[in-house]
């Protein structure tokens, strides 16, 4: 029994030796996949042949990997999305200007990056925003005098002390006189820093009973969010 497609059969074979995949030649003719393997089966193709049909292989490799590079970048965008527009309803129940929620804030901060060993209260970061929301909060909710506040780089070696002062100061809103002298890690020499980092602040304002009440703050509330089931 004839197959229906056996007019097509001629075009089919040109295209196969053309250096055509069966998966375009089906797509192109509408020929099921083992109509053309039956075919195909005697074609012998040349070198160059089989030269074009890689080529062509390669390229819609490529082009699959681009749309799914294209497929996942649009799939993870509406997943950022949704994760902001929850986490933007969670703002929206709180009253961002509560200094107690300001200090829980700060303190459970401080637990996980504050200085606990020395006598003073003091926080290194190397991103501006958390280095910047401490300083405002100890501002705001301890009334610390701006000139009680230090700040201490701690720099690559091929990163300019001056330069990132200045960049420090504007981001925290604080003066340079502020600053003491950088920190340059030698060890770092002859390896380039990435421009998008600009070094650690360490911020001190030098009471240790901040510190204290933050510890506390932050430790109780853990406590009583996830207390410790062996003591009982």
């Amino acid at each position: 029994m004839k197959s229906r497609f056996n007019g097509l059969r001629s075009k089919a074979v040109k295209l196969r030796q053309s250096g055509l995949s069966i998966g375009a030649i089906e797509r192109e003719l509408g020929i099921p996949r083992s109509t053309l393997s039956g075919w195909f089966k005697s074609i012998q193709l040349s070198t160059k042949q089989e030269k074009e049909l890689q080529r062509r292989r390669n390229e819609g490799l490529v082009r699959a990997r681009e749309k799914a590079v294209v497929w996942h970048t649009a799939q993870k965008q509406q997943r950022i999305e949704a994760a902001n527009e929850s986490g933007r309803q969670v703002l929206e129940g709180l009253n961002t200007q509560d200094p107690h929620i300001i200090e829980l804030a700060l303190a459970l901060l401080y637990l996980g990056e504050g200085a606990k060993t020395n006598s003073v209260t003091s926080l290194g970061s190397s991103d501006p925003l958390i280095a910047r929301f401490f300083v405002q909060s100890i501002i705001k909710l301890y009334d610390i005098p701006t000139q009680k506040i230090r700040c201490f780089l701690h720099l690559r070696a091929d990163q300019d002390p001056e330069l990132l002062t200045q960049y420090w100061a504007n981001q925290l809103q604080l003066p340079t006189t502020n600053f003491g002298k950088a920190s340059i890690d030698v060890r770092t020499l002859g390896r380039p820093t990435y421009s998008h980092y600009k070094g650690v602040c360490s911020i001190s304002c030098g009471q240790v009973e901040i510190q204290r009440r933050l510890m506390y703050i932050a430790k109780s509330f853990c406590e009583t969010i996830a207390p410790d089931i062996s003591e009982t």
